[in-house]
């Protein structure tokens, strides 16, 4: 963790010196119309899907490549690399806490009954409670983020000491061979979600010994920033683009699955990246449990509350309400919850953990 935010703030010393990137190349009465960003392989993004559908206006969006993660993604776009990037909403708490001058403005993924992260064991392991991971190793896709928190919230939860909780091996393993490395018995638990999730279930020896959902309720645990200076440089431009984002947001919370699942396929034919279009076939929801992407408070001061109990951040460090902002959601207000559920991101796997 140390070692992690160092890490963060040498490369952030360049964005704080540097500012804006691309932004700062505009005149003072042209705003950015052309957003960089990452996607992720095989899956559809909001802002994509806002494109397709026409919400975006005048602004356009330019891929940059794939992202290898959240923390990945959202620290390329506070050092100007891209306008826009999305993370776990403990990820984007650190990074702030590093200095970096971001803003979430919309959530973009989470978990709900229909679509969520679990954490699973063989069938026939000895493993029943928290207490029994002690001493075990669980697969995650990366450290630092949504994985690690849930974990360390359940074990936690469940009554285990801090120093109970660090012999708790957290070992970093691509999700593609999360499944064969739980079934092989290099791991004792593994983290499966989305397609990998079903797939994995279907084959079946496998059971749950629990899940986010169950931990914390349907609720967005992700959510995508905009650097401040681009906000105030281009306030224009940034409306347009969440108010498209939350559009799409909201149409795929409200439209039936197989039109949701055939737009998707026809945005990875048409955008001709040599991608398959089998995870999108495993969609099941939109995974945000706030109507159009809104964001409530509480869905980062869960995370803050827990990087204090960690010692990532100092108490009073990160307040809630300067992390994010919903000024530029048209569903913004009080916050509105889908009647639909809420799930993990509808990029069926991306970016966000």
């Amino acid at each position: 963790m140390i070692k992690l935010r160092h890490a963060l703030m040498a490369a952030l010393l360049p964005a704080v010196l540097a500012g804006c990137g691309g932004a700062e190349a505009q005149s003072a009465d042209s705003e950015v119309k052309v957003l960089r960003y990452q996607g992720s392989a095989g899956s559809v993004t909001f802002p994509e899907l806002a494109e397709e559908l026409g919400f975006l206006g005048d602004v356009k969006l330019k891929w940059v490549g794939n992202t290898t993660s959240g923390p990945q993604d959202i620290q390329s776009a506070a050092t100007g690399q891209t306008d826009f990037g999305g993370a776990f909403d403990g990820a984007i708490i650190k990074l702030k806490a590093a200095k970096a001058p971001i803003k979430a403005v919309i959530g973009y993924y989470g978990s709900d009954q229909e679509t969520f992260n679990g954490y699973y064991v063989n069938e026939n392991s000895p493993i029943k409670t928290a207490r029994d991971l002690i001493g075990k190793k669980i697969g995650v896709n990366t450290l630092g983020a949504h994985h690690e928190a849930v974990i360390k919230e359940y074990l936690r939860r469940e009554g285990l000491t801090p120093e109970e909780i660090k012999q708790v091996q957290l070992v970093v393993i691509p999700p593609v061979n999360t499944e064969q490395a739980l079934r092989q018995g290099q791991l004792d638990a593994g983290t499966l979600g989305g397609l990998l999730k079903d797939k994995a279930l279907e084959r079946g020896g496998l059971r749950p010994l629990f899940t986010d959902v169950d931990l914390f309720g349907p609720f967005t645990a992700g959510s995508v920033v905009l650097r401040e200076d681009f906000i105030a440089q281009n306030p224009t431009t940034t409306k347009t683009f969440v108010t498209g984002f939350a559009k799409a947001v909201e149409w795929a919370q409200t439209h039936p699955r197989e039109e949701v699942i055939a737009t998707f396929e026809r945005i990875i034919a048409e955008r001709g990246r040599n991608e398959s279009t089998d995870t999108v076939r495993f969609w099941k929801s939109t995974g945000i449990a706030g109507k159009g992407g809104v964001i409530a408070e509480k869905e980062f001061q869960t995370w803050i509350d827990w990087l204090e109990r960690e010692g990532d951040i100092k108490p009073g460090q990160v307040k809630a309400a300067d992390l994010y902002t919903n000024a530029f959601n048209p569903y913004g207000g009080p916050v509105q919850r889908t009647t639909a559920g809420s799930g993990v991101r509808t990029d069926a796997g991306g970016s966000g953990s």
